[in-house]
This record gives structure tokens, sequence and C-alpha cells, in this order.
């Protein structure tokens, strides 16, 4: 978990990225996004998050023969789904493959994006396997969101998905440990594959039951003990 949501020196896996820094600004690759702009992203480059977060959402376009709309529309329907979050010092890429596309948006104001071809590391061969690492872990978390997203239950499905945001992101708190940026109940249903109606009710639930909170501006937290009893 991460002990600040500014992206501090200490919280970024990058040991050279200040010296990245002064070389995006001086080749122009460099930008500052509001909250909720779309990131400017295409596949075959590296992207880098200098401080705010990103919000990955994929969306697939489906046919609507095999929809059970009633309406039966004659052309495809896009279908968009959460995917996650980057934080700030983390990389990411955009994948493009037919019939899916992943969009990236900034998920706060002040959210400041690098980017590079991937030929650029050769300047930097540590810094290029300091990526390759993060990757790796990416990649290692979303495997845990796939297991958890394979819960039959709804409910378990829910707290499992923000029992990992909050594992990578969470900072502490009075209550436990808080996501240090909102999430609407929409995209939580998105991400875990059920409705904004459905969520919300089962946050109740989850608050009932003492294993979620609400602090601030609707941030979700977790109580201490049910973080570190996965340690």
């Amino acid at each position: 978990m991460q002990s600040s949501s500014s992206g501090s020196e200490a919280s970024r896996p990058f040991l050279t990225w200040q010296r990245i820094l002064d070389w995006a600004q001086e080749h122009y690759r460099y930008r500052t996004f509001s909250k909720d702009d779309r990131i400017p992203a295409r596949a075959g480059l590296l992207y880098l998050v200098q401080c705010g977060a990103i919000r990955l959402v994929g969306t697939a376009q489906v046919s609507a023969s095999l929809s059970k709309s009633v309406s039966q529309l004659p052309h495809p329907t896009a279908e968009e789904a959460f995917l996650g979050f980057v934080g700030a010092g983390q990389p990411f890429e955009i994948i493009a493959q037919s019939p899916f596309t992943l969009s990236a948006y900034s998920h706060v104001d002040q959210t400041s994006v690098v980017w590079m071809y991937w030929h650029d590391l050769d300047n930097w061969p540590h810094f290029r396997r300091e990526v390759l690492d993060a990757f790796r872990y990416q990649h290692q978390r979303k495997l845990l969101w796939l297991s958890t997203l394979g819960q039959r239950r709804t409910i378990d499905r829910l707290f499992g998905f923000l029992t990992l945001l909050i594992e990578e992101f969470g900072e502490k708190c009075e209550d436990g440990y808080c996501l240090p940026f909102p999430l609407t109940h929409a995209q939580i249903g998105s991400a875990i594959g059920s409705t904004r109606v459905t969520v919300t009710r089962l946050m109740g639930k989850l608050r009932q039951r003492g294993l979620i909170s609400t602090q601030g501006d609707n941030l979700i937290c977790i109580p201490s003990e049910s973080i570190e009893a996965k340690k």
C-alpha cells in the first residue's frame, strides 16, 4: 500500500525518475491532465504516471445480433468495463486488438504522464529493468483480480475487488486503510460484472457487517484487521 497519493519518490519503483522527467520535458513528452480527461494514448508507446492516477477502461464491440435487447439494433454496440488503476510511478501501455480497445483516463486532477518509445529505454538499462519488473507485478495483480472475479456470489466478487484495490493503493486512515480517490458504483459494477443498483445494495450490506466504511468524499475504507489478515 502506498503511503501517499501524491506519488512521492519513496513510492516509485524507478531510481532514475528525475532524469526521466528532465528528458521528457526537454523532448515534449510530458503532460498534465484534468480529472476524467482522456489520455491520447496509442499502441506501441510506453506511458509512465508521474503523479495522480490513471483509470483504464476496456471497450468491446458487441454485435447486436448477439444481444438480448428487444430492439435488436442492426449495428454493433460498445460495452465498457473498468479495468483498474495505474498509480504514480507506474507504467502502462495501450493494447489494440479488435474487437477490443483499451482507453486511459485521468482519474484525478493534476495527473501527469510521461510517454516514450520502447527503444528510448536503451538509454537507461537499469530503468528498463524497473519498468519490466513493474509490468510483472501488474500481471500478478491481474491474476488475483481474475481469481476474485471467478467467485460465484456477487458480494464475494465485490468485497474481493475492493480488498485488492485497497491493498495496492490504500492509505492508512483512522478506520483502517482507505482508497485515496473516489470510485463510483457504476465503475465498480462494470469491473465485477454487475449493475450499479446491485453494487449499491451490496455495499450497504458490507457496511452493516462492518467490512467496509466510507470517509470524506465517499472514499471506501476497509478495517486494518481485514487487510493485515491477508498478509
